[in-house]
C-alpha cells in the first residue's frame, strides 16, 4: 500500500488536497493510506521519532514554526527515496527545490490541474520502483532486494556488493552477471567496477554523480557521456 502524507496550515487546502489524490488514486487503481497534517512539526515528529514510512508528501512550503523545505532537509535521510511534490505561491523556491531532489514542484494559481499531473507521475513512478526486486541467493539465505532500496554496486573481488539503503549484500557474482540479472533501465555502469541506480541520482557534478544519500562516486571519462545522456533520458520519462 502507498502511503502520502499532506501537510498544509490551511484547512481547505488540505481538504482539496485530498480531493486530488483521491481522484489520481482511482484512476491509477492504486491503494493508499492518506495521512493529514495542519502542523509541520508533527509530521517531523512521526518521521524522524516514530518512524513513519511514506511514499509520497504533499507539502507547503511556508508554514508557521518550520517550513518545508527545513522538513524536506530534516527528512531525507530517514526517507531517501520519498517523492516530495511542494505546493506554493512563490516561484523562487523552484531552484531550491531543485537542489533538494524535490520531485515536483506545483505553484498554487494552478493547482488543480499541475496537482494532478505531479501526483499521477508520483504514482506511477511509486508503482514501478515497488513492483521490481532483484533475489539474492546465497549459501545460507534468499533475500529479495527491492530496486529503489539499493544505491548503487560494487565490485568488490570475486563479489558484487550491494550497498542499499539497508546496509550491504555481497554475492558471489561479477558485475557484469548481475548487470544482465537486473535488466532494467534503472542500472547502469558508471564505470567497469561500478553499477548506479538511476533512481537514487539527484546530479551529475563534474565527473561525478551525487546520490540521495550524499553519496559522491566518480564516473570514468569513457562512461560520462553515455551515463548523462541515461539521465537525461530517464528524467524525462519518468520524472
Amino acid at each position: 500500500m502507498i502511503r502520502i502524507a499532506v501537510c498544509d496550515d490551511d484547512t481547505d487546502s488540505i481538504i482539496n488536497n485530498q480531493t486530488i489524490l483521491k481522484n489520481c488514486l482511482s484512476l491509477q487503481k492504486a491503494v493508499a493510506e492518506i495521512q493529514t497534517y495542519n502542523n509541520g512539526r508533527m509530521l517531523l515528529s512521526d518521521i524522524l521519532e516514530d518512524h513513519s514510512y511514506f511514499d509520497l508528501l504533499l507539502l507547503d512550503i511556508e508554514m508557521p514554526g518550520i517550513s518545508g523545505m527545513e522538513i524536506v532537509q530534516a527528512i531525507k535521510p530517514e526517507l531517501p527515496n520519498v517523492k516530495v511534490i511542494f505546493i506554493t505561491s512563490h516561484v523562487k523556491y523552484a531552484i531550491d527545490s531543485f537542489e533538494l531532489a524535490i520531485f515536483r514542484y506545483v505553484p498554487k494559481n494552478d493547482l488543480e490541474k499541475r496537482l494532478t499531473y505531479a501526483v499521477t507521475d508520483a504514482l506511477k513512478l511509486i508503482m514501478l520502483e515497488d513492483d521490481k526486486n532483484y533475489t539474492v541467493l546465497t549459501a545460507n539465505r534468499m533475500e529479495k532486494v527491492r530496486f529503489r532500496d539499493i544505491l548503487y554496486i560494487l565490485r568488490d573481488g570475486k563479489n558484487a556488493a550491494f550497498h542499499t539503503c539497508h546496509g550491504i549484500i555481497k554475492v558471489r557474482k561479477s558485475l557484469l552477471t548481475v548487470y544482465e540479472e537486473l535488466g532494467a533501465e534503472e542500472f547502469i555502469f558508471i564505470e567497469r567496477g561500478c553499477i548506479i541506480n538511476l533512481i537514487q541520482i539527484t546530479q551529475i557534478k563534474n565527473s561525478s554523480v551525487c546520490l540521495k544519500d550524499g553519496t559522491v562516486l566518480p564516473i570514468s571519462r569513457s562512461h560520462l557521456q553515455s551515463v548523462k545522456m541515461a539521465v537525461n533520458t530517464y528524467w524525462g520519462k519518468h520524472i
